[in-house]
Formats: structure tokens, C-alpha cells, sequence
């Protein structure tokens, strides 16, 4: 009898049966099953037998009603839980139930008829937006996107083809702008996806038609513009833009306001030349050898050397930086010379705050031990004596900064507690950058809170620093301007100089369209 027990166990069919068996009762135990088997066989005698699927036959009548049961149960499954549940997930927007493609197609080939051979120009595609009821600077990328760079027009028929398919696919302004700047199938904007667009910009805007005839300046004005527009929209510094970040952004908006606004200086958020110019001076005062990048000793001079030594190697380390040429050759270029001055001038921003915070995790572990803290403020200690300024003790800056910051874990300050604080532009400063420390010192306490809570209810930071540079630089151009009036010598060959007699020019210029 055991050896026939044995040979049971032993037979494949019944090994697998034991196996369904056991997933499908509770605890059955291979010792038992065989008197659970002759139990069940001497209750069931007599009774109908309907053959499972598959099984040995000797099984048969033991495995019916598990196998009916779950014939029952399948009976009585419900609909699947995606045919009830409405869609809620549109990356490229909405769809708009009321919308007439047809109808909005006949008005762009009632204006394409307009020109001879329906062909239309970039000069003439503002019309064409118009009619596809998009802002006016959407026209070079209209224009770009149906072809024409290739033959220096665009057809109807093209146009049509290509805007038809945007209609159909893209159900928002960010879709439908994000799909006429990237690349064919790509999700998302890089840098060079923006020059064409800049580049009309520049060519066609009212409030710089006086770099019309400085066209060396273009590409560092447009470098200028996309450096802000990342600054600003890519809160995942993937140098990638994506829907979600356009969406979350005030950019759109003001490419809607080029088309309002004559004076681009008003659109200091991405457009300004102003903010450009003061940019641009800066750099150049610091670019000795004039090759468009910097080395550490160059931008150690910023500001009379008030950024410490330290955090000036934190910058070329690379963990700020998106050119790889700053940690291989230690250069810094001027596209990210733009993100340092501006972090620098305003530290009160998400970006400028992730900015520094990156600078200082020098173990890149989301924390700023206290290790990382006496590191930086080690230098400015010594900054201090040769000031003959006695230094607070690491420990009673530590305490006042972690009463300032408050963070939630105590000891480890990560970038939430920062972000949170609305003070990390005092944090900073006291680790690196000795002339501000020196000015917050100096303040009244009672109107550091105030200013903590007026953030974000007046000009920025940036702005304000950006007007006050802007007019400091201009009255010293023109100061040697008068100075050199009369002499052999002239500096008016130097770039700084050229930009100069463009914002005199602008300056008439604007005056005449406010005349107007």
C-alpha cells in the first residue's frame, strides 16, 4: 500500500493536480489527500461526474466542484473597472468638443489666396497666425514648421496639411507651441529649438530695431533670452522643457505681449535688453582676453572678490554648469556666466535658492551637514580678520542659522527648509559672499521680517539691481564718450561701447514712438 501511495505521488499528472490543488484549497496536506480522497469519493457515489478540462480521470470527480465554482465566478465578474472611469490624464490638453477644424481651415486658405501662388513669406506669415488665431510670434515658428526654412515660402497646401494635424492632435497653446519649436517627435524643447523663434524676434520686434544694425549682438542677446527662459521654465534642470514646465510658466504670456508691448524692456521676466545689456557688461569687464569664457581668477574679480575662493571652485566643478568644458578646461562660458549673476543678485528665487544649495552639498546627499557649513564659513572668518573685523564663532553662526532656517529635521537643513524660510538669501550670503553678510549684519532685524513678508509683492532682487547697474554703466559710457571727445584716442571700438550708441539709439528710438 505505501509503495502504491508512492507511485501515486510520483505520477506527473497528480503532482500537477496537487498543485492546483494547493492554490486553490485551504492547507490541503499531501499526507492527507489521500484520505480525504476516499472521504469524498464515498460521498459523491452515485452523483453525476462532469469532467474538469484537463486532470487524470481517477481525479475527475474530486476537482468538479472546484472547477464549477470557478465557472460561477467568472459568471458573475463585473465589467472591467476602465470602461467606468473617465479619462483624466491630457498632456496634450483638453479636447474641445465645439471646435470646427473645417471652418478654421477655409480662413487660412482664404488668406493664403491673398498672395500670389498662395505662397506666403515669413514677412507675411504674421497674417497667417493670425487667421490660425495664435499671437503674432508664433509666425517663425508656423513658418519653420511647415517648411519654409527649405524654400523661403510656404505653400497652402503644406500649411494646411501641417496645421491640420496640430489641430487634430494638440488641444492647447503649450501643446500646439511645443510641437512647432522641437524636433520632429520629440517631447520636449532644447536650447537650440528657440533660436529661429529669437531670431524673428530680433528681426522683426519694434523695441529692437536698433540691433538691426548691429548683428554681432544677435546671438549673444538671443543666447541671453534662452539661458532665462530655462532659468526660469526648467524646474527639472534637465535642459529639457517639457509640457507640464511651459504650462507652469508666465512664458507664453509673454510672447503674447510682444505683440502689445512696443518697449521690450517692460517684459523683464525673458526680453529685456536692458537686463541684457547689464548681463552682457559684466561679463565683459570680466572676460579679460575676450573669448567668451572665464576662468576662476576672472571670476573672482566679480563684485571686488566678495564670492569666497571656495565656492568659486564649488561653480567649475561642474555641479551648476551644463557645458562640459568648465570642469575639463576650468572655464566658465557666458550662457553660464547668466545663471551665476542672476542666482547671485537674487537669491530669493526657487532657482537661485536650488542654485546654491547645489553648490554647498558638496557630498551631493540633499543635506547641508554641519561639516559643509564650517567648510564655507572657514574662509569667510578669515576674510573677516583681514578686515580687522572679529568674526562670530562657527558655533553662535550655526545657532543663528538654524533658528533662522528652522529645519525639520534638527541639524540637517535640506532645500525644502530653505525654500520654506524666506530667508535663504541671508542664509547664503553669511557662507560666501562677505560684503552682503556685512550688509545683513548691519540691518535692522525688524526689517529683515519685513521684508520676508513682503517677498514677492514688489520688483524682484534682479530687477532692481539690473535698473540700478543699467543706469550706472550708461552714464559711464557716456562719460567717455565726452571724455574722448576731441582726442586721438578712442574707446568706442570696444564691445561694451558699440552696445552703448545701440541704447542711445534705443533710447531716441523709444522716444519717438512715445511722440507718436
Amino acid at each position: 500500500m505505501r509503495m502504491k501511495e508512492l507511485s501515486l505521488r510520483q505520477d506527473p499528472d497528480l503532482r500537477k493536480e496537487l498543485a492546483l490543488l494547493a492554490r486553490g484549497c485551504d492547507f490541503v496536506l499531501p499526507s492527507r489527500f489521500k484520505k480525504r480522497l476516499k472521504a469524498f469519493q464515498q460521498g459523491q457515489a452515485g452523483k453525476s461526474v462532469i469532467a474538469p478540462p484537463s486532470g487524470s480521470p481517477w481525479l475527475t470527480v474530486y476537482f468538479c466542484p472546484f472547477w464549477q465554482a470557478q465557472v460561477k465566478k467568472e459568471e458573475v465578474v463585473t465589467p472591467a473597472l476602465s470602461e467606468s472611469i473617465p479619462k483624466f490624464y491630457f498632456p496634450r490638453g483638453r479636447p474641445k468638443a465645439n471646435i470646427n477644424i473645417d471652418n478654421l481651415i477655409s480662413k487660412i486658405e482664404k488668406i493664403f489666396s491673398q498672395f500670389p501662388d498662395e505662397r506666403v513669406t515669413i514677412e507675411d506669415m504674421g497674417k497667417v497666425a493670425k487667421a490660425c488665431e495664435c499671437p503674432l510670434y508664433w509666425k517663425a515658428p508656423l513658418f519653420y514648421a511647415a517648411g519654409g526654412d527649405r524654400r523661403g515660402y510656404v505653400s497652402v497646401h503644406k500649411f494646411v496639411a501641417m496645421w491640420r494635424k496640430v489641430l487634430q492632435t494638440c488641444h492647447d497653446d503649450v501643446s500646439k507651441f511645443l510641437h512647432l519649436l522641437a524636433k520632429p517627435g520629440c517631447p520636449y524643447l532644447e536650447q537650440e529649438d528657440f533660436i529661429p523663434f529669437l531670431q524673428d524676434v530680433v528681426d522683426s520686434h519694434t523695441g529692437l530695431a536698433f540691433l538691426k544694425e548691429a548683428s554681432d549682438f544677435h546671438s549673444r542677446y538671443i543666447t541671453t533670452v534662452i539661458q532665462r527662459i530655462f532659468y526660469n521654465v526648467n524646474r527639472s534642470w534637465t535642459g529639457k522643457i517639457t509640457c507640464s514646465e511651459l504650462r507652469k510658466s508666465s512664458f507664453l504670456q509673454n510672447v503674447a505681449l510682444l505683440e502689445e508691448e512696443d518697449d521690450v524692456n517692460q517684459l523683464t521676466e525673458y526680453f529685456s535688453y536692458e537686463h541684457f545689456y547689464v548681463i552682457y557688461c559684466k561679463f565683459w569687464e570680466l572676460d579679460t582676453d575676450h573669448d567668451l569664457y572665464i576662468d576662476q581668477r576672472d571670476l573672482a574679480r566679480h563684485s571686488d572678490q566678495a564670492i569666497s575662493q571656495r565656492m568659486i571652485e564649488r561653480i567649475f566643478s561642474g555641479t551648476v554648469t551644463r557645458d562640459g568644458k568648465v570642469h575639463k578646461e576650468g572655464r566658465l562660458s557666458y550662457a553660464d556666466f547668466v545663471w551665476f549673476l542672476i542666482s547671485e543678485e537674487d537669491k530669493k528665487t526657487e532657482t537661485s535658492i536650488e542654485y546654491w544649495f547645489r553648490c554647498m552639498d558638496l557630498d551631493g546627499d540633499g543635506v547641508l551637514s554641519m561639516y559643509e557649513l564650517q567648510y564655507f564659513y572657514q574662509e569667510q572668518c578669515q576674510k573677516l580678520e583681514t578686515m580687522a573685523i572679529e568674526p562670530l564663532p562657527f558655533e553662535d553662526c550655526l545657532c543663528q542659522m538654524l533658528d533662522l532656517v528652522r529645519p525639520e529635521v534638527p541639524g540637517k537643513i535640506t532645500l525644502r527648509d530653505l525654500k520654506r524660510c524666506k530667508l535663504a538669501h541671508i542664509f547664503f550670503d553669511t557662507f560666501f559672499n562677505i560684503e552682503k553678510y556685512l550688509d545683513h549684519e548691519q540691518k535692522d532685524p525688524f526689517m529683515v521680517a519685513k521684508d520676508a513678508e513682503t517677498l514677492g509683492q514688489e520688483i524682484s532682487d534682479w530687477e532692481r539691481y539690473a535698473a540700478e547697474e543699467y543706469d550706472i554703466l550708461v552714464a559711464e559710457e557716456t562719460a567717455n564718450e565726452q571724455y574722448n571727445d576731441g582726442s586721438t584716442f578712442s574707446v568706442l571700438d570696444s564691445e561694451p561701447n558699440k552696445l552703448n550708441k545701440l541704447v542711445v539709439h534705443r533710447q531716441l528710438f523709444s522716444f519717438c514712438i512715445d511722440e507718436l
